[in-house]
C-alpha cells in the first residue's frame, strides 16, 4: 500500500479493508471496514480529514481532497465510480456518484441519491435523498426508484466482498504467453449485478 504520513498524521486503514498497491492514501485519513481502494485513487487528507466509513468503495483513478481547514466525510456503502473526482464535498449513506463525476465543495449528496456519469455539481449544491442528479451543471430530473436503488446497493455489496477476495488472491505476476487449455472460467459471484441489472431494466 502507498500510504504517507503528512506532519503529525498517518493514515488509518481497518484491517479488513484493501487499498490498492497503486493508490495513493495522505494524511489525515481514515478508513474503515470492507472499504475498496482502487489503483490510480488518490486521497489527499494533507490539508483537511477525510472519513471514509464502512463498505465505501473509491474506484480507479479517483481524487479526493478538499481546500485548507475542510474535513468531508463519505458515509457508509457511498460509491464513488471510476475517474470522479469529490472535493470538499459530502457523501450520505449508500449514495453513487457515477464515473468521471466531478461533486465540488461544501456540497452535500443526500441519502440513496445517484450523480450521472461525467455530471458536475457545483460548489454549495445540496442535494436531496433519492435524488437522480445528471449533466452540467448538475440537474435533478427524478426520484431514485426502488429498483434503482438496489441495483446500486447490488453492486456495492460486491466492491464490499473485493477487499477479503484482493487480500486472498491477488497478487502480482507475469503474464502468460498463450491462453492453457485449463484457463478457469470467470466465478458465478461475479456475474451476479449483471444478472440483477437485466432483469431490472
Amino acid at each position: 500500500m502507498a500510504i504517507y504520513k503528512f506532519k503529525s498524521h498517518i493514515p488509518v486503514v481497518d484491517k479488513t479493508s484493501f487499498v490498492h498497491p497503486l493508490a495513493a492514501v495522505t494524511g489525515n485519513v481514515i478508513i474503515g471496514k470492507n472499504c475498496y481502494i482502487g489503483p490510480g485513487a488518490a486521497i489527499r487528507g494533507d490539508w483537511g480529514e477525510i472519513i471514509l466509513e464502512d463498505g465505501v468503495n473509491v474506484q480507479e483513478n479517483c481524487t479526493i481532497h478538499m481546500f485548507p481547514g475542510k474535513s468531508i466525510k463519505l458515509e457508509k456503502s457511498a460509491h464513488v465510480g471510476h475517474g470522479a473526482i469529490i472535493h470538499g464535498a459530502n457523501l450520505e449513506e449508500n449514495c453513487m456518484i457515477g464515473m468521471n463525476a466531478v461533486v465540488m465543495d461544501d456540497s452535500h449528496i443526500g441519502k440513496e441519491s445517484i450523480v450521472g456519469a461525467m455530471s458536475f455539481i457545483r460548489s454549495e449544491t445540496h442535494i436531496p435523498p433519492r435524488s437522480l442528479v445528471v449533466g452540467n451543471p448538475g440537474k435533478i430530473i427524478k426520484q431514485v426508484s426502488d429498483d434503482m436503488i438496489a441495483w446500486k446497493t447490488a453492486g456495492t455489496h460486491l466492491y464490499q466482498q473485493l477487499p477479503a477476495d484482493c487480500h486472498q488472491s491477488l497478487e502480482e505476476v507475469k503474464p502468460l504467453t498463450e491462453i492453457p487449455d485449463d484457463r478457469p472460467e470467470q466465478e458465478d459471484f461475479y456475474q451476479t449485478l449483471a444478472s440483477f441489472k437485466r432483469n431490472k431494466t
